[in-house]
């Protein structure tokens, strides 16, 4: 076995045992403090609700650690099992040496690894999903949606793909800084036509028709110096009883969207506390700081690959061999973006600092425009009905999650820290 061979098996054996580790841990943590609600919480959430949070949490968890194998396995099969090997010469018959073939190979490896995960997404819905209560999609309608997903994928996605292929071919050396400047642009096409042209396909969207709720939340986005295209109001209930709130597109394009249940079940000061929270994210260019991170962070990953994707090593490394013809730039992508997560993996503690340390940012923002004491309630309740473990293992969550644990955040803002 060649030397980057081995350097990729180590990547990726750490990776998988510090998920399953963490994994254990976070079911071991919860299940520990099942039978006790957290002190902070004990008048609001009763000990059925609680058990239900727990048993949901470590449902979900366990599934993830099964994933995580399955997903070893694909890769290995993919790669040392020979199966790239073997999408790569099916394509090579069906096509000359360019961009349709490149195309082609890309295309078929996304079709495959869709049907793979198609029984693990059955099961996420019609089983975890269905057995806490939170599922409303049909059978029907997981179809439909999937098909959606593919042909909007298709539409989209092999343009793009042929659009990168091309420069790789026709900008020299430089290749890498043209390819990002069109993964920038295409980011920022799809923010723009997402909210009326993509959204609509899965949801309906509907004008908030509450004239009171309107008007208050009005007043908050004045206050906020913030402008918005419209109050919109999505049917989430049609496939989930989960709750949220959310701002979509930039510019013209942006609109305040709230899922119907966050609706029924939130009071009017909760909702336009939540409301303040994401205004704060806003505000605070949240958003903007992460696009500029995913992006700054994308420049650096395709520069990576324009250095690899020369190197002989990086696909005999990987099982992948092309005898007398050249090396496939697709190959190329489909390689990196397969070792790449398992190479960065011990870093996702970093990114989710920063998201958690926006999340006390926005909670901040909310307390100071509204009353701390709605934010506290829309939280409880929020956690409460998503099933969302309060006693969450605390080295996992460090790890993994992107918004603070509920104590924490509750915490915080009876202490009105700022």
């Amino acid at each position: 076995m060649q030397t980057f061979s081995l350097i990729f098996v180590a990547a990726l054996a750490l990776a998988m045992a510090t998920r399953l580790w963490l994994g254990a841990r976070h079911v071991r943590y919860i299940r520990q403090h099942r039978e006790r609600v957290p002190d902070e919480f004990k008048n609001e959430i009763g000990m059925d609700a609680h058990h239900k949070a727990a048993d949901y949490s470590c449902a979900k968890t366990r599934f993830g650690m099964l994933g995580t194998l399955f997903e070893v396995i694909v890769i290995l099969a993919l790669t040392f099992g020979g199966g790239l090997q073997l999408l790569h010469d099916a394509t090579s018959n069906w096509f000359e040496p360019g961009i349709a073939r490149g195309v082609a190979l890309i295309v078929l490896l996304g079709v495959i690894m869709t049907v793979i995960d198609i029984p693990l997404d059955w099961y996420r819905t019609f089983g975890i999903e269905q057995r806490y209560g939170f599922n409303k999609m049909t059978p029907l309608m997981f179809v439909s949606d999937m098909l959606k997903h593919g042909a909007l994928a298709a539409a989209v996605g092999i343009p793009l793909i042929a659009c990168i292929l091309w420069v790789i071919t026709v900008a020299g050396p430089w290749w890498w800084l043209y390819a990002w400047l069109i993964w920038v642009g295409f980011n920022l096409l799809m923010l723009a036509v997402y909210p009326t042209w993509i959204a609509p396909l899965f949801n309906k969207f509907a004008p908030l028709e509450d004239a009171q709720l309107k008007e208050r939340i009005e007043r908050l986005l004045e206050k906020c110096g913030f402008k918005a295209q419209g109050l919109m109001v999505m049917d989430g209930s049609r496939r989930s009883s989960h709750g949220n709130a959310y701002f979509t597109g930039f510019g013209k394009t942006k609109r305040i969207v709230f899922f119907d249940t966050l609706l029924s079940r939130l009071a009017p000061g909760e909702i336009e506390a939540v409301l303040a929270h994401e205004l704060g994210h806003f505000k605070l260019k949240h958003v903007i700081k992460r696009m500029v991170w995913i992006f700054t962070a994308s420049l650096a990953f395709l520069w990576l690959l324009a250095g690899l994707m020369n190197q002989d090593w990086f696909y005999t490394g990987l099982n992948v061999h092309f005898g007398t013809q050249p090396p496939s730039t697709a190959m190329a992508f489909i390689l990196f973006f397969i070792v790449l997560p398992h190479f960065i993996f011990l870093l996702q503690p970093l990114t989710s600092h920063y998201s958690r340390k926006h999340e006390f940012e926005a909670d901040n923002y909310a307390a100071r425009h509204t009353a701390a004491a709605d934010l506290i309630s829309a939280l409880v309740k929020l956690y409460k009905d998503n099933s969302a473990t309060l006693t969450p293992d605390p080295l996992h969550s460090a790890f993994y999650d992107s918004h603070p644990p509920a104590a924490l955040r509750i915490a915080r803002l009876k202490d009105g820290k700022r």
